[in-house]
């Protein structure tokens, strides 16, 4: 038992494991993200609006603020999750994914925040926009940033970084 678990967390899993060792790292990844930006949002930069579903159901708190500055707000928070979930993804798709060594670790790096940042500020642009000209909920333009860095990222990754 212990044996297939080391094989399977190894680098030579094999590509079935390696596709799952990269989905879970990146659940693991989008929740580092979401829950970095709910501190964020919930504490010291307050951009959950009143009516916002976490402020209902989790019982966050919520600040009386304009869209415009709850717009700026999101971004900031947004961008911090950002840096923290990608570095820790990064690390863990290092340590239990992909073998490293093919780039310099920060060249490596770079490529990986470099097509993770295109991805979030499509994400990013859409979902502030939204909330900014729209009034839409923060919750819901998190979850819509998390679909559309996640559809921006693939097609990325798919037709640019590896072809085909």
């Amino acid at each position: 038992m212990v044996a297939a678990v080391r094989r399977v967390m190894s680098h030579d899993s094999g590509p079935f494991w390696q596709f799952v060792k990269y989905g879970v790292i990146g659940v693991l990844s989008t929740l580092v993200q979401t829950a970095v930006f709910y501190v964020l949002a919930s504490t010291c930069l307050g951009c959950l609006a009143p009516d916002d579903v976490a402020v209902r159901l989790l019982g966050l708190p919520a600040a009386e603020v304009s869209d415009a500055v709850r717009a700026f707000r999101f971004a900031v928070a947004t961008g911090i999750g950002f840096v923290v979930a990608n570095v820790f993804c990064w690390l863990m798709n290092r340590a239990f994914v992909f073998r490293p060594g093919k780039f310099s670790w920060y060249v490596e790096l770079a490529m990986f925040f470099g097509t993770a940042t295109v991805a979030t500020l499509v994400a990013l642009g859409l979902s502030s926009a939204l909330i900014r000209w729209c009034g839409l909920m923060t919750t819901i333009a998190v979850a819509l940033e998390v679909v559309v860095s996640f559809l921006v990222n693939f097609f990325v990754r798919k037709f640019f970084i590896f072809k085909g």
